[in-house]
C-alpha cells in the first residue's frame, strides 16, 4: 500500500475518534489539530443531521439530544460507504436494537425499521403497475391465475412488528397534545403488520390483512399466486383470500407477471 493510500486510512480513520489527529498531518496556518477537529464535527454534525432527517420519529421519541448522542455512536462504527446519502442509515435499526441505553423502548428499532422502508420506497426506482384489463384476463381464468408468478413493483415493502408500530407512527403526524393523548391510549403489546409502497411520488403504510407478510414473503420469492395462498392460509388461518389478492389490485402492488414456460418456449 502506498504512502498516499496510507495518510487517506488514517485520515479516515481520524474522522471517527474524538480524540485522534492523524499522523504527519501539517498546516500551513499552524494549526492542524484544530482545523482537522473543525472539519471531523463538521463532518459528524452532516452525517447525525442526515440521519435526524431520515428517522424523525424515531427522533422524536427519544429527543434531539439523546437520538444525536446515538447516531454519533452508531456514524462511529458503521460510517459511510457510499457518497449517496440517501443509502446511509440501513443498519440503523439493528444498532438500536442493540444499544443498551434504549434498552426500554423495545418498539424503537421497528419504528426505525419502519422509516428506513419509507425511505426506501421513496428512491426505488418507477414501475408501471398492472391495469384492470390485465387482472381481469387472469380473474377469469382461474387455473391460470392460480400458476401464474408476479412481480411485485420495486417500491413494494413490507414489516412484522411484535408492536403498533404503525400506530405509532401515524400518532407523530398530529399536533404534540393530540399525539401524547393517542400514544397514551395505545396497547403497546399488540403487533401490526405493515405494507410500505410509493403510489405516484407519495410513500403511504397501510395495516396488513391477516397472511398479508407471508402471502407477499411468498410472492417476492417466487410462488406462483396458488401456491403464495396456500402458504400465507396455512401459516394464517383466518386470512381471507380476498382480502389477500384485494391487496394487490387496490394498491397496485404487482409491476409484471412473469411469463409461464409455455410462453417462454413457444
Amino acid at each position: 500500500m502506498n504512502s498516499a493510500s496510507n495518510m487517506h486510512d488514517a485520515f479516515a480513520s481520524a474522522l471517527l475518534e474524538p480524540a485522534q489527529i492523524p499522523a504527519g498531518l501539517r498546516n500551513g496556518a499552524g494549526d492542524a489539530a484544530g482545523r482537522f477537529g473543525v472539519h471531523r464535527n463538521n463532518m459528524m454534525m452532516a452525517l447525525v443531521d442526515a440521519l435526524a432527517a431520515a428517522f424523525p420519529v424515531t427522533r422524536e421519541l427519544v429527543g434531539g439530544d439523546f437520538f444525536a448522542a446515538m447516531a454519533r455512536d452508531y456514524v462511529r462504527i458503521d460510517p459511510p460507504r457510499s457518497p449517496v446519502m440517501s443509502a446511509y442509515g440501513a443498519g440503523f435499526a439493528d444498532f438500536i436494537a442493540c444499544h443498551l441505553p434504549v434498552a426500554g423502548v423495545a418498539y424503537l428499532s421497528d419504528i426505525a425499521r419502519l422509516e428506513r422502508l419509507r425511505s426506501e420506497a421513496f428512491h426505488a426506482a418507477d414501475a408501471d403497475t398492472l391495469d384492470s384489463g390485465q387482472w381481469n384476463a387472469l380473474l377469469v381464468d382461474p387455473a391460470r391465475l392460480a400458476s401464474t408468478r408476479v412481480l411485485l413493483e420495486p417500491a413494494c415493502r413490507w414489516l412484522s412488528s411484535a408492536h403498533p408500530v404503525l400506530s405509532i407512527w401515524q400518532t407523530h403526524q398530529h399536533a404534540d397534545a393530540q399525539r401524547d393523548a393517542m400514544l397514551a391510549a395505545l396497547d403497546l403489546g399488540i403487533g401490526e403488520d405493515v405494507l410500505v409502497h410509493r403510489p405516484q411520488w407519495d410513500v403511504q403504510q397501510v395495516a396488513l390483512p391477516a397472511g398479508g407478510i407471508d402471502w407477499l414473503d411468498a410472492l417476492h420469492t417466487g410462488a406462483t399466486l396458488g401456491e403464495a395462498l396456500q402458504r400465507a392460509c396455512a401459516i394464517s388461518p383466518e386470512a381471507s383470500p380476498d382480502q389477500l389478492f384485494a391487496l394487490l389490485l387496490q394498491h397496485g402492488l404487482v409491476a409484471a407477471i412473469e411469463p409461464d414456460e409455455d410462453d417462454q418456449h413457444a
